[in-house]
């Protein structure tokens, strides 16, 4: 059977979290009452001009310097000409020919190793307004009516376009998260993709293995978190191989991803550049930002996740997982780095912030922004933890406590009596109480199985209630299994 691969490339829209619009003064705010953020500039009205909005510029240029990307000296608004329900004027403003942002590169971490992905362009554009089907189950053929919000229509839109470098749902999933870190990093958008602040499409095809000729691609659209990306390519791959296997023809079209079924479907054929009638926007002048202008939003520029990632290796000596973690959000990073400040140990805050303090705030239900936890929490914590005031366990209590209902760690282990039991004769009469209900793990213990004293350690601390100190009840229970 013949091996193909598969060629992939992605188009992502970033909404842009300027105050405005990109061609008026109305509010850029999600979750506002339907058609509250609207006027005749955005809704299309005859007679009005848009103007473009300084600040989305800037937030162009620094996505595309982030990138690599060659800023073009001159670039032009286009007219893309379509009609939906939900785009007012008839057609989008966009770019064509001469976007903002030409070329780049974006590096994803696989298990295998760096790769480099080419960047095509990065363009501006507006978005449209939202359409919303109401019905059972949502869909269009099946709806009873429509609803349309055009407090969207007009929010300033950037679409990054990668070149077909991709070859696998995993490495595209590794460019999205990828993607999504470094315009979190820029500040230039809340990337938040259950909003659909960050958007992806996909173009996927197949080719012979050693070919250089691209297969008909076929568009996945509005997948909206990169579990869905990866899920609809990992189907679309698998249709296409088996279709092309049955001697069937791939089919140039737009498809459309269910998260329920997990299947793509047919949407409508994919539309070709020259059924959008492009033509220069003739209310807009082209930009051609000065060189001097570009250069203090290059000054301006952030510490990239890539850096990021790279210092916490080299000069914290963090391992590749957690430094991948932290480099990823910069809230995350903050956070960490705060902690830091404090005087913390950076492996001991590393794991805390990203496995401890991660895994509590998951089980509240709660995002750390918002949250009662503060740097000052986890330094105290690993204090603590270091200077052997507290076990480990009893710490995890600790934070369970402050992440539910905030307060001191002092005061915590205080209130419910954390200090770690370091006392031998307390301890050696837990330890000896353990051994007396688990006689069959000290039997397997003295038998050879030395494996079972990280279960009798278990059991001294969940009979201590967390406070024991693990090192210490190991020692116990050795002598007393030994002697």
């Amino acid at each position: 059977m013949t091996e193909r691969e598969a060629v992939i490339g992605l188009e992502c829209h970033v909404e842009l979290s300027t105050a405005t619009k990109m061609f008026c003064g109305c509010r850029n705010g999600f979750g506002d009452p339907p058609n509250t953020n609207t006027c005749p500039v955005c809704l299309g009205h005859p007679g009005t001009l848009p103007v473009p909005n300084e600040a989305a510029i800037a937030s162009i240029v620094k996505i595309g310097l982030a990138l690599g990307s060659e800023i073009a000296p001159r670039s032009v608004f286009a007219r893309k000409n379509y009609f939906y329900p939900d785009m007012p004027k008839n057609f989008q403003i966009s770019q064509y020919d001469l976007p903002t942002c030409v070329g780049g590169h974006l590096d994803i971490e696989l298990a295998s190793g760096s790769r480099r992905i080419g960047i095509t362009r990065v363009h501006m554009e507006e978005d449209t307004g939202k359409t919303t089907h109401a019905g059972a189950t949502g869909r269009i053929a099946e709806a009873e009516y429509a609803l349309v919000d055009y407090n969207r229509a007009g929010v300033p839109l950037v679409e990054c376009v990668s070149e077909p470098d991709l070859r696998s749902a995993e490495e595209a999933g590794a460019y999205l998260r990828e993607l999504r870190a470094t315009l979190e990093s820029l500040e230039v958008s809340d990337v938040r993709m259950e909003e659909g602040s960050l958007r992806c499409d996909a173009n996927v095809s197949l080719r012979d293995v050693g070919t250089e000729a691209l297969g008909t691609k076929v568009e996945i659209k509005n997948m909206n978190s990169v579990r869905s990306l990866e899920r609809a390519i990992r189907y679309e791959i698998q249709r296409q191989g088996a279709a092309l296997d049955a001697g069937e023809a791939i089919v140039q079209e737009t498809r459309h991803w269910n998260e329920d079924t997990g299947v793509t479907t047919s949407m409508r054929s994919k539309e070709e550049a020259f059924d959008y009638r492009y033509f220069p926007e003739p209310d807009i002048p082209p930009l051609a930002p000065s060189s001097d202008w570009v250069g203090r939003v290059r000054e301006g520029l952030p510490e990239l996740p890539a850096a990021r990632r790279a210092r916490y290796e080299d000069e914290l000596g963090l391992k590749p997982d957690p430094a991948r973690i932290l480099a990823g959000s910069s809230g995350w990073a903050e956070f960490f780095e705060a902690v830091l400040a404090l005087g913390a140990d950076p492996g001991a805050a590393a794991n805390w912030v990203t496995q401890d303090l991660a895994g509590a705030l998951n089980k509240d239900g709660s995002q750390l922004l918002g949250s009662r936890v503060e740097p000052r929490h986890i330094a105290d914590l690993v204090r603590l933890v270091d200077d052997r005031t507290i076990s480990p366990a009893a710490a995890k209590q600790v934070l369970e406590v402050v992440v539910a209902s905030g307060g001191t760690v002092e005061a915590i282990v205080e209130d419910k009596g954390l200090q770690q039991v370091s006392d031998t004769g307390e301890l050696g009469r837990i330890v000896d109480d353990v051994l007396a209900g688990n006689s069959d793990a000290a039997e397997k213990f003295r038998a050879g199985n030395e494996g079972t004293l990280g279960f009798l350690v278990g059991q001294v601390m969940r009979a201590s209630g967390g406070s024991a100190d693990p090192k210490l009840a190991g020692e116990l229970l050795r002598e007393r299994l030994r002697s």
